[in-house]
């Protein structure tokens, strides 16, 4: 069988016909959609979050997902041509955690009403809070920060751009491994989004309360997720030694494999900020919106 083919951990150039790349591709797509990745599900889960329902989430992972999608396809085009060296330098890499932080922070503020910064940690009175009521999710970002995140690089980035793409044998084929890859997370995003999306949507908390949190969650998160992002990507873009910080799991699957820069901004840094944001934000609508 085809499937039996497959080899998403190290597949080999000389034995791959078009067919089973871009089911390689795909299916590395789907892995790299659930695993704790820095430049995808975090950043879905917040505009997820955001959406307070399981429609809205998945519309959220598919906006996100989509431009991600057609970024890769262009990245598998320039790959062919010999771009894939300058992709996976690591200062670009970090240069993008740049650029991503930047556009997480300004979607945060903009949630949280357009930079009014007391607001992130402060609270006010609750007449002047309840005024202060953070704003929708702009419908554009997630297509936005889909297509900027793209860019970074990382294993599956790897793959895509100097096994897969140089497999088509064409140029006019070269952009298919990134696409294929691209559709291949988007599944995941969606279904990630969903449930986080319905996650949200089933907090007890009255409608008012619950849109406050959702919303504030994704804003707070955002905000101080994209300042961590942009601390790093600068580390890193000024000391490339941050790449090679890496420790193995002995986990034979791409993100999982090691515990890298990457996995810790992850874990150690937006994981704790989400929960702090979110304990935060429910204390505050309780206050706000007592249950009646």
């Amino acid at each position: 069988m085809v499937i039996a083919h497959l080899n998403l951990w190290n597949p080999d150039v000389a034995g791959l016909g078009v067919g089973i790349a871009l089911l390689t591709a795909f299916f590395l797509g789907m892995v790299h959609g659930v695993t704790p990745d820095e430049h995808t599900w975090p950043i879905t889960f917040n505009y997820a979050i955001g959406s307070y329902s399981i429609r809205g989430g998945m519309r959220a992972g598919l906006l996100f997902s989509l431009t991600f999608a057609l970024q890769r396809a262009l990245a598998s085009e320039l790959a062919y041509f010999a771009m894939a060296d300058f992709l996976q330098l690591s200062r670009w890499n970090f240069a993008v955690y740049v650029v991503v932080g930047l556009v997480m922070f300004g979607s945060g503020l903009y949630i949280l009403r357009k930079g009014r910064i007391p607001h992130l940690f402060h609270s006010h009175a609750i007449e002047e809070q309840k005024a202060l009521m953070p704003g929708p999710l702009p419908a554009y970002m997630p297509l936005v920060h889909g297509f900027v995140a793209g860019w970074g690089t990382g294993a599956f980035a790897l793959i895509v751009y100097t096994v897969l793409a140089p497999a088509m044998g064409s140029p006019y084929l070269a952009f298919l491994p990134g696409l294929l890859f691209g559709l291949g997370t988007m599944v995941m995003q969606v279904l990630l989004g969903s449930v986080f999306g319905a996650w949200m949507a089933r907090r007890r908390l009255d409608d008012r309360a619950r849109i406050y949190v959702a919303r504030m969650m994704a804003g707070r998160t955002l905000a101080g997720g994209g300042v961590a992002f942009a601390i790093v990507g600068a580390a890193g873009f000024f000391d490339s030694r941050l790449a090679a910080v890496s420790v193995s799991t002995g986990v034979r699957v791409h993100n999982l494999a090691h515990l890298n820069v990457g996995t810790a901004l992850v874990i150690v840094i937006l994981l704790p900020i989400a929960g702090y944001a979110f304990w935060k934000s429910v204390r505050e609508a309780r206050r706000l919106f007592p249950a009646t």
